[in-house]
């Protein structure tokens, strides 16, 4: 039996996507799914959950439309919402098909966004809202993500991850918001879906005039031109592209596999940066031991490249755990 070709890295592209709808039984969804995704060479993570389906995937052209295709014919998922961007090289090492209690985690049982989310506001409409001085504008994005870029102005919550959120916006609700009327929020994330439920969660918390960015930051890089953007640095993608900017090209970020932090080009020049071993931001959190394990493991990672396979290492998990645009 032949067995699929991976695309060359010209034809690599890569899918970020995400639907929220009911799956009463998404167990079942997993080997099909699978499968079309194994037979047309497709690498990269979905997760399935009864709240829908969430992940980025990448391979060849075709093979992206056939996985597309099946998964637009799983309930409420006629319009999924889908990124489409290229890489010059494959940005994962596998495929995994993962069944979660949530597609992006928050934490907060009752958000339900079916039921309940901010305004939509169209990537070329971002601007205005978000120089309003009546709108708070609030990158609902971990604080490694934050770090690489924003939007100018934004409040950066300095959340590790997604499920810190809640809290953190409880915690300061009265500083942002005041006591009187509340202003807009506008809220933003990378592909679209952790605004999905932070604006529903903000609605549950009483707070009416909410927005966010349709489409997420990928969208925005992709149909705003540099020339009019309001975006300032990089954005922190989770595969091993590592960042992308303006037309969603490539960034300039490299990844550190001991802690998964971005490391930017001049972290990347400074002594403490070890491929695959450390960054100025962790080296103080590890130990000899500790680096001596990853350089190891990276001495392993090399060999296997040198021979055309992956190294079982190499296959890691975004620091939230999530498969896609969160």
């Amino acid at each position: 039996m032949d067995m699929p070709q991976t695309p060359s890295p010209a034809a690599v592209r890569v899918a970020a996507l995400y639907c929220f709808t009911r799956f009463d039984d998404f167990a079942a969804l997993r080997a099909p799914l699978e499968a079309i995704c194994r037979e047309h060479a497709i690498r990269g993570t979905l997760l399935l959950a009864h709240e829908g389906i969430n992940g980025t995937i990448a391979g060849s052209e075709q093979g992206i439309a056939e996985v597309l295709t099946h998964i637009r014919t799983l309930p409420g998922c006629a319009d999924l919402d889908v990124k489409l961007s290229t890489a010059t090289t494959m940005p994962f090492h596998r495929m995994k098909v993962r069944l979660k209690r949530e597609i992006v985690t928050m934490g907060e049982p009752d958000i339900d966004p079916l039921a309940s989310v901010g305004t939509y506001v169209e990537p070329q409409d971002w601007n205005a809202l978000i120089s309003d001085p009546d709108t708070i504008v609030i990158d609902t994005r971990n604080d490694y993500e934050v770090a690489v870029g924003t939007f100018e102005g934004a409040v950066d919550p300095r959340t590790r991850t997604f499920r810190d959120f809640p809290e953190w916006f409880r915690a300061e609700r009265t500083r942002l918001l005041g006591e009187g009327k509340p202003p807009k929020v506008a809220m933003f994330c990378t592909g679209g879906i952790r605004c999905e439920k932070s604006t529903a969660f903000l609605k549950q918390e009483g707070v009416d005039e909410v927005y966010h960015l349709k489409g997420g930051i990928l969208r925005y890089l992709e149909e705003v031109p540099e020339t009019e953007s309001l975006w300032r640095g990089e954005c922190f993608v989770f595969d091993q592209r590592v960042t992308i900017g303006h037309g969603l090209v490539e960034g300039t970020h490299a990844l550190c596999h001991a802690c998964r932090r971005p490391v930017g080009p001049e972290e990347q020049t400074s002594p403490l940066f070890e491929v695959g071993v450390s960054c100025p931001a962790c080296h103080s959190e590890r130990t000899d031991e500790q680096r001596a394990s990853y350089r190891e493991r990276q001495r392993q990672e090399e060999i296997a490249a040198a021979r055309g396979r992956a190294h079982v290492g190499a296959v890691r998990e975004s620091k939230d755990g999530q498969g896609g645009p969160s």
